[in-house]
């Protein structure tokens, strides 16, 4: 069945992702633009899972957000998740994030960026999606040396296998998107921050250690730079 927003009293849009810092904020813009917006967390202790509760919290005081608790690598819940909202548009944001972690716990990865974003893609197909956006990031291009980045740019040499597991997202929308005609979005993310951002991050690490007068970990020797 396909969708019409332009029907319906407000457009709906199907966040996952939605207790993580960027689904958080795109939620509560959503919200304040006038959509009812339900969002999908597994609520995973990846970082501090109190900060993504306090987020929730938050969104749960505007009245047109609803909380589901599912897990994206779990085909039948996901596929119960689009059945009862019906959503004309969805952003996937749910991913197991950071390039470190990808190291020590690839099995999280597998589970969450393949197989999980696999469950979204083929349930937009069921339920007839207008419009599906995901995460991709900006480790795709990995071992390219020319700058600035192009969209256009081959990114077949990913240093990660996080950064492998995004650009395999890349390649399973865009099959997706072909064989079924469903308008699929990508958006290669850069070090995102702001408020209620990701503890785990190189800012929020660096200014924890400088005010509580420890060293700052700096990993490869210090050869790396941002620009």
């Amino acid at each position: 069945m396909q969708h019409q927003i332009s029907r319906r009293e407000k457009p709906i849009a199907l966040v996952t992702g939605a207790a993580g810092f960027i689904g958080f904020h795109l939620s509560q813009r959503l919200l304040r633009d006038g959509w009812s917006v339900t969002g999908a967390d597994n609520l995973n202790e990846y970082y501090d899972s109190r900060l993504k509760h306090a987020r929730l919290e938050l969104l749960r005081s505007n009245g047109q957000f609803d909380f589901r608790h599912v897990d994206i690598s779990d085909r039948a819940a996901v596929s119960e998740l689009f059945a009862d909202v019906e959503p004309p548009v969805v952003v996937n944001l749910a991913a197991q994030a950071g390039v470190r972690f990808s190291l020590d716990h690839p099995e999280e990865y597998v589970q969450s960026n393949l197989v999980g974003f696999a469950n979204i893609l083929e349930s937009c197909r069921q339920s007839g999606v207008e419009h599906l956006l995901y995460a991709s990031s900006s480790s795709v291009y990995g071992a390219n040396k020319s700058t600035p980045y192009q969209t256009s740019m081959n990114v077949d040499h990913p240093l990660s296998l996080y950064a492998a597991t995004k650009k395999s997202n890349e390649l399973m929308a865009h099959s997706y998107a072909h064989l079924f005609d469903i308008p699929v979005t990508g958006l290669r993310f850069f070090t995102v921050y702001g408020p209620w951002g990701r503890p785990d991050m190189a800012y929020y690490l660096f200014t924890k250690a400088i005010l509580d007068g420890k060293p700052i970990k700096v990993f490869n020797d210090g050869d790396m730079f941002r620009d």
